[in-house]
């Protein structure tokens, strides 16, 4: 028996929770993954697992010793991705983290599309609006629609993105003039509190430097599409992402403010952990993204 069997044995169990599940979920007898868990022990002359008939947890070696193993099988499977001559023939699971207001909007049916182009390669999308942590929570890539920093992951632009700061004709009738942005501090403001600094808007001078607007209104929502509602029915001004609110901007039904105080800096980008090997299926969803962005536009 391979030590690769037995590492994949032990990490099957470790991301199950238990030997039951993991061979529920693997199609093998309970008793054969124990055996292969055991002699990676005896191999190791270290106690990976503590296990009692009611309990099960790692040991501080375990511990160490999985999240180790897990990166060096995932360099191995990437390396099998990256010889495979056929991208159409991807098989297996590609775990997505994309922000809820992407996967609401429009845009959103870009994984649609991307799905519908790779049958045999399932997707498991968790839509929230946190930025996860890719390694630690074992996701293969994250949209993120943000200012970007730097860190340890390697990030793709997919395409331009910025902030309409807007609100109906009738709204600023009644509480204008609005001539520079710090006349938002003594208006009504809907704030939505997926941004980072929500009770400040962010914006730039005309000779470059950055400066912050502090707001307060009737309204504070974890959602854009509701802020916009809100500022729509006329309660307040709102920053609201321009895939969410260009239409109604189009249309004339509210007006954009402030567009020569709004910073450039923002992007839709593709976000994944630095490997040596990227995984076949993580550069041809990267790739279809963005090439789906640039037929949008």
């Amino acid at each position: 028996m391979d030590t690769l069997t037995r590492i994949r044995a032990f990490i099957d169990v470790v991301e199950a929770e238990g030997f039951s599940a993991a061979a529920r979920k693997m199609g093998r007898s309970k008793a054969l993954l124990s055996k292969y868990v055991r002699e990676l022990e005896d191999e190791l002359g270290a106690l990976l697992l503590n296990r009692t008939t009611r309990q099960f947890s790692l040991t501080e070696a375990g511990h160490t010793y999985y999240r180790t193993a897990s990166d060096i099988l995932k360099e191995i499977d990437n390396l099998a991705d990256l010889v495979r001559e056929n991208n159409a023939d991807l098989k297996g699971r590609l775990r997505i983290s994309a922000p809820r207001t992407y996967m609401d909007d429009d845009i959103g049916h870009s994984l649609i599309d991307f799905a519908k182009a790779h049958p045999d390669l399932s997707l498991e999308i968790l839509s929230e609006d946190r930025f996860v942590d890719l390694i630690e929570e074992g996701f293969d890539v994250a949209i993120r629609i943000t200012k970007l920093e730097d860190s340890g992951m390697i990030a793709r632009k997919l395409a331009d993105f910025r902030i309409y700061v807007c609100a109906t004709p009738e709204f600023i009738e009644k509480h204008g003039p609005l001539n520079h942005p710090n006349d938002l501090s003594g208006v009504p403001f809907i704030i939505d509190t997926n941004t980072r600094s929500h009770n400040n808007i962010r914006f730039v001078e005309r000779d470059g430097s950055a400066f912050s607007v502090p707001v307060t209104g009737p309204i504070e929502v974890n959602s854009p599409l509701a802020t916009l509602r809100a500022a729509r029915a006329g309660l307040g001004v709102a920053a609201v992402p321009d895939f969410v609110a260009r239409a109604v901007i189009d249309s004339g039904e509210m007006v954009s403010l402030f567009d020569e105080y709004l910073p450039a800096d923002r992007g839709i980008y593709a976000v994944y952990p630095h490997r040596r090997y990227l995984p076949a299926k993580v550069r041809t969803f990267v790739d279809f993204l963005s090439n789906w962005f640039r037929k949008r536009d």
